[in-house]
Order: C-alpha cells, then structure tokens, then sequence
C-alpha cells in the first residue's frame, strides 16, 4: 500500500552492539599496555577483550535495560509473618553482577600481577554496561583492606572476596563459593561526618564480638554477605563486620526499613537499616574505626572515578557513533565544524579522565612508598574532578543525539541520572577538597609525590609549564584557603591530567587539551575549543570503531 512508504526508515544511526568496548577504546587500551606488566600483558589484554565483547554484546545491553526497568523489591515479612529483610531483583541482575563477579571485578585485584590495572580497566569497562552493579563489586573490593587490619578475618574473608562465582542466596558464608561486602557508615544526624555517628556498639564475653543498636541512614548493598560498618565503642568510633547470616545458620538482626528511591542507579538497592542488638565482629582497634575502613574509603574513591570515566567513555562513545552515521545540512554531522568541535572537547574530557584513573590504579599496583604518598593526594583530587565533569559530559552528549538522546531507548537518560552519583558518593566534592588541603597540610611527601608526577613532563608544553607555575603559586599560600580550595584541587588535576597527556596521548590530544584546559582559551560550554586544533583526529580517536 502506498501509505507504508511513510513508515520507511531513513537517516537513523545503527545500534552500537555487537562490538569490543575494550579494544574500541584506544586511550583505555593504551593506558593498559602502558602500566600492565610485559608478562602477563597478553592475557590481561584477552581478558579484557572478553569482557569489552560482551559489554558490547545484544544481551548484556537487554540485561542493563531488564535490570533498570524492574528495579529490586524490598520483601521484609514472608507470607507467615516472620521478618526476613530480603532484597529480590530480576532475573537480568543476578545474571550481570555474575558477569562482573566472574571477571574478576570484585576481590581478585588484590592478588593477581598487575591486579589493580587490570581491575580498574574492567571496572570501567563494565561501568558502561550497568552502573548499578558496581557498588557491590566496588564494596567488596574495597573491603579487602579494611579487612586487613584484623588477619584473622582477612583469612577468613578474602579468598570468598577473589572468588569468581556468583552465589546471591543468604547462607552461612562459610558454605558458600564466595561472597559479596557492603558498607553503612552514614547515618541521618551525621552524613560524611562519621564521627557524630550514634550507633552505639556493647561488648560480648567472647573477645572482639558485640551487639550493635542503631541506624543507618545509607547501607550500600544490602543484600549482601556482610557488612562493614561503624559503630561506638567504650573506646570510641569503632570498625565492624556484621554478617547476614550468622555461624549457626540463623539471620543476623539487620532490619531493612525500605530501599531508597533514587534519581538513577535504579537497578542498584540502598537502604535504611536498623541495628537491634545484632551480632558483629570488631575489625582493629577500639577507637581506631576512621583509620580501619580509611583504606576501604580510598579504593572506592579511585572506583568513583574509574566509574565516572566509563561513564564518560560510553556517552561520547554514543555520541560520536550517532554522529557519524546522522546526516543533516546535507552532510554527516561528524563532518560539519560545529559539532566537530563539540564531539572533540568530549572525547578530551574523556581521554583525560582514563588516563589520570588509570594512572592512579599502576600506583596501587606499585605498593612503593612514594607511589602511596602520590595516591594520598591524587585520589581525593582526582575523584573530585573526574566525578564533577561527568554529568555535563552526559549531558552534552545526549544533546548531540537532539531528540533522540531524551528518549529512553537511546540510553542516554539512564547515563544522564546516572551521571551525577559518583561524585556524591563516598565523600561529596567539598569533602574531597577538604582532604585534599588537609594531606597538603600534614603529609608534605603526598605534594612532593604529584609534583615528581607532574614534573615528568616539564619542558614538553608551555602550557603545561605555566598551568604549574600558577599551581605553585596557589600553593604558596595556604591561608584561608578553604574557601578557595575547590579551584585550587580543579588546578591539581588539571595539571595531573595534562602531565599524563603531554607524555602519552597522541599530539593532537595533548594540544588540543592544553590549549583549552590549561590555556586558557576555552568557553563556559564544550564545542568552544580554539581554532588550529587537528579536531578530526581527536574526533576519530575516540570513535567507537
């Protein structure tokens, strides 16, 4: 019939499946030859193509869709009455957070060569398929330090934290395969200031068990094996493990009041939970609570912007795949100056935020001192600024789809009300410039550390050179400078990023970066990049091939 010709469909881009999200990114590929050791570089590297593969696949992408549509249910009673405090999801999410598990993403950074690179490479990878799954792989990751401060429990835990397979039933955790960590540190009257916390901790007969009575106001994960919260002792602001389910098989006191209702990461349960007298393990010290979990705070903080840059890396993955098939004005938007321009400064927000996370998970994998120190002052600044640039790249990008980056089935609404989180997460902005100034402040190894990094590329760029100089001068006067220290760690990363850049991107990257972040000559909007910039290969560098 004639009227089926209105139906045709013209000028609409492809999907973007059935690729390697791993080997497709070039700056993330690059990252993980750089830093990952010769010996086991071919096998991180088939690894990682196997789970770019299937990010890039149909049914991980239906999964992420299944999982966000049909977000977890909160059962707190069965149907005979009796508490359970039970988190149910759909079918798409066990199978995504196995996917996760069995890559290793959750515990095996810690004891595998080259573990925290690979790891960091995959957790970003794996950002761009579900972003809800990675707080419980993050958590349980996270807690492999924390959990040192006791070496019995990590004896006990980590080989169940490096399993690869995925058990989501309640049981005794010493029946299972292996087992997944979440975190309750925040509580309403408190927020990121966890010393005001309230939940009170009594001692038991046993040594280093106790009864907990509280609330907290954010539990990630609660469907979790255990949990690492904080509570006060007699000696003050304690650490503690608190299983689901206790030895003798019966459910720990860990009463689930209801699931938060969040702007994104819908797939994902955070909840209010109520601590009744319920059984928990002391992890170090009495009093030493801040110092126990502050190595579990520093690697989810390097998650953040490992997930923030996946993010990043998918909207503009997104972004210059639309345009490159999109034509209008009689031409492919790709190729029209304007949009050009737009698509390039993405891809360097992008590109610059890989290689600065990257960087920082080597120095994990170095373990040296100065790599320590260095991390003591980049992680705070890093997740500070790569968390922040995430939303308007999310958002910019869905604007290069016009209308169809608003609808949903183009998967740009999902990253844009996902966008935001991660710099909220784990300590907000304000928390991380305050730590910033404060490891400025009492760990003067941390500056002498970013600037040995920094200095790496002196004489490279002019740019570059000046953007340190003024940082130096910033640095000179640390007085009052509270109320300027967000620019001040903006100054931090930038220069770390343009460090990175200068001595590893391609040429074209490096200049165009330089002249717009650290030269001054850029707008208050992306697409404003100087003139005399090569922004086509910026542009194809970051095209998902």
């Amino acid at each position: 019939m004639a009227g089926n010709s209105t139906h045709t469909v013209t000028n609409q881009p492809p999907p973007l499946v059935g690729y390697d999200v791993f080997t497709a990114d070039r700056a993330l590929a690059e990252a993980v030859d750089r830093y990952t050791g010769a010996d086991v570089l071919d096998d991180v590297r088939a690894e990682l193509s196997a789970l770019g593969r299937a990010v890039g696949s149909a049914q991980v992408q239906e999964w992420a869709v299944r999982a966000n549509e049909h977000p977890p249910r909160l059962r707190s009673h069965d149907r005979y009455g009796h508490r359970i405090d039970e988190v149910e999801f759909d079918p798409a999410w066990h199978r995504l957070l196995g996917k996760g598990v069995s890559a290793g993403l959750a515990g095996g950074a810690w004891t595998r060569p080259s573990g925290h690179v690979r790891r960091a490479a995959g957790f970003l990878v794996w950002t761009q398929a579900e972003a809800g799954t990675c707080c419980p792989l993050s958590m349980t990751h996270a807690a492999v330090p924390a959990l040192r401060a006791d070496a019995e429990l990590a004896t006990e835990w980590e080989p169940r934290l490096a399993s690869t397979v995925y058990d989501p039933q309640l049981r005794v955790p010493g029946q299972k395969p292996g087992a997944l960590f979440g975190m309750g540190m925040t509580e309403k009257q408190g927020g990121s200031d966890v010393r005001a916390n309230t939940t009170a901790a009594r001692p038991l007969a046993e040594a280093g068990t106790y009864l907990l009575t509280g609330h907290k106001w954010f539990c990630s994960a609660p469907m979790s094996d255990a949990f690492l919260v904080l509570a006060q002792a007699p000696g003050g602001l304690t650490c503690f493990l608190v299983p689901r389910v206790l030895p003798d098989g019966s459910r720990n006191v860990f009463l689930i009041q209801r699931l938060k209702d969040k702007l994104g990461n819908r797939s994902n349960a955070s909840a209010e939970v109520e601590f009744d007298g319920t059984w928990a393990r002391r992890v170090g010290e009495e009093g030493r609570g801040v110092s126990v979990i502050i190595g579990m705070v520093a690697a989810t903080r390097l998650d953040c912007a490992l997930g923030s840059a996946g993010l990043m890396r998918q909207a503009v993955a997104q972004a210059v795949h639309h345009c490159a098939y999109r034509s209008a004005f009689g031409g492919k938007l790709i190729d029209k100056p304007l949009m050009r321009n737009v698509l390039a400064d993405l891809a360097l927000e992008s590109e610059a935020a890989t290689a600065l996370a990257l960087r920082l998970a080597a120095a994990c994998d170095d373990g040296g001192e100065q790599e320590r120190a260095f991390l003591r002052l980049a992680v705070p600044a890093a997740k500070y600024w790569i968390t922040k640039r995430c939303a308007p790249v999310a958002v910019e990008a869905a604007e290069c789809l016009g209308g169809n980056g608003y609808v949903e089935e183009s998967g740009l609404p999902r990253l844009v009300r996902e966008s935001p989180l991660n710099s909220i997460w784990e300590g907000a902005g304000n928390v991380q410039a305050l730590d910033v100034l404060r490891a400025l402040r009492r760990e003067p190894g941390a500056l002498d550390a970013c600037l040995t990094e920094i200095g790496r590329a002196h004489g490279a760029d002019h740019r570059l050179d000046r953007a340190v100089k003024d940082l130096f001068t910033e640095l000179a006067d640390l007085e009052g400078v509270e109320g300027r220290a967000r620019r001040l760690v903006e100054r931090l990363a930038l220069v770390l990023q343009g460090s990175l850049l200068v001595r590893h991107a391609p040429p074209e990257v490096a200049d165009a970066f330089c002249a717009s972040r650290l030269g001054g000559d850029h707008g208050a909007s992306f697409g404003t990049l100087p003139a005399g910039l090569d922004l086509e290969s910026v542009v194809e560098r970051a095209r998902p091939a």
